[in-house]
């Protein structure tokens, strides 16, 4: 065999070898560090942590929200705190590549949660505006202003997780302040609700009201995720502690689940969003907000229709993963059955282009000396 022969079988090998360590998950749950300005992969069924899907500051990115597939196929992060980086990116949904800067400007502030309508716009919450935008679905341009908030109860005042219905109305979830100059004011009282919207009219109603504070909690309520079970029944999570359970139809609530997980009272940690998977597993991610924890975060999981926590071995309560550094303040979380890949170690890579050079070397030695 010659040695451009070898040489090029060298370059194969190698490159299959690559994938060696790269675990491609048939099922996954990806979640979004705030800290960390990244996206991790963690097995859905083992709970095993697969790698970075997308690596830290990745297209900008920067203390990432809310996560979504879009109807392309690819994912669409919210990310940016400030006027100047908040975007909606878009990244490859297989390898987490990013794409491009789908949808900015049209005065977004603090992109929260995101949407794609029934019609294929990008719906968008604005956290630091007060205000829902939309996008063009297929090109990210600004389409409009959807609704304002006013700054009175039962309006659009914090909004955060957007949702839609299967008659595509569309569920909004406001934390209960009032944006004064690019920061949230809660000091003006207002409580945080579900909103339901007529997307043809721009019409509002309250779908749920505040409810009581967890008692595990600092005492308020602040609502975040949304997400449909089965039977449609609608979990929402809450900040300050808990996700609740309720009737899609009726908005009446139907189960309290608890998310303490850090037993103490009030609880010193706080919780970021909700996914459900095919089997009606429910997910959330929560992380400990005391002062030496470094926010540090783990994930929680239940069943969804008897509202049991599901712990995996070793573990109580509702923990699934328990706290640790590859979840850093994380708030975003989604299920997916989709393959993804995770991004290689730079370790492994330089480790096998090493090799790569010294077989090439031999392979090349070799040759000189038969000469």
């Amino acid at each position: 065999m010659n040695s451009k022969i070898l040489l090029q079988a060298t370059l194969t090998a190698t490159t299959l070898t690559l994938g060696i360590g790269l675990e491609t998950a048939n099922a996954a749950l990806l979640i979004g560090n705030t800290r960390g300005d990244n996206v991790v992969l963690f097995d859905e069924e083992s709970g095993n942590f697969l790698g970075e899907f997308i690596t830290p500051g990745s297209g900008g990115l920067k203390a990432p929200d809310s996560l979504l597939f879009g109807p392309d196929g690819n994912f669409y992060v919210s990310s940016g705190d400030a006027k100047e980086n908040s975007a909606i990116l878009r990244y490859d949904g297989t390898t987490g590549k990013f794409i491009d800067t789908f949808a900015s400007g049209g005065g977004l502030i603090r992109p929260y949660g995101k949407a794609f309508s029934p019609d294929g716009n990008l719906y968008v919450s604005s956290f630091l505006t007060d205000q829902i935008l939309r996008y063009d679905g297929k090109t990210g341009a600004f389409i409009d202003v959807f609704v304002q908030g006013n700054g009175k109860a039962g309006g659009l005042n914090g909004p955060n997780g957007l949702l839609f219905d299967s008659d595509g109305n569309l569920y909004v979830t406001t934390q209960g302040s009032v944006a004064v100059d690019g920061k949230p004011d809660f000091s003006f009282g207002l409580p945080s609700q579900v909103l339901r919207f007529d997307v043809a009219t721009k019409t509002s109603s309250v779908f749920v009201d505040q409810p009581a504070p967890s008692p595990d909690s600092f005492g308020f309520v602040s609502f975040l995720g949304l997400a449909f079970g089965a039977g449609d029944d609608l979990f929402v999570s809450d900040f300050a502690n808990d996700i609740r359970r309720y009737d899609s139809k009726t908005g009446a609530l139907i189960d309290t689940l608890s998310t303490n997980y850090t037993d103490s009272v009030p609880s010193s940690n706080f919780i970021g969003s909700l996914t459900l998977n095919n089997n009606n597993i429910l997910y959330s991610v929560g992380f400990d907000n005391t002062a030496n924890s470094r926010n540090l975060g783990a994930i929680l999981r239940y069943d969804a229709l008897l509202g049991k926590p599901l712990p995996s071995q070793g573990n109580s309560g509702s923990v699934f993963v328990p706290t640790n550094d590859k979840l850093l303040r994380p708030i975003g979380i989604i299920y997916t059955d989709r393959k993804v890949i995770p991004v290689p170690e730079p370790s492994l890579t330089l480790s096998l282009l090493a090799l790569l050079s010294f077989c090439a070397i031999r392979i090349l030695n070799k040759k000189t000396k038969s000469v």
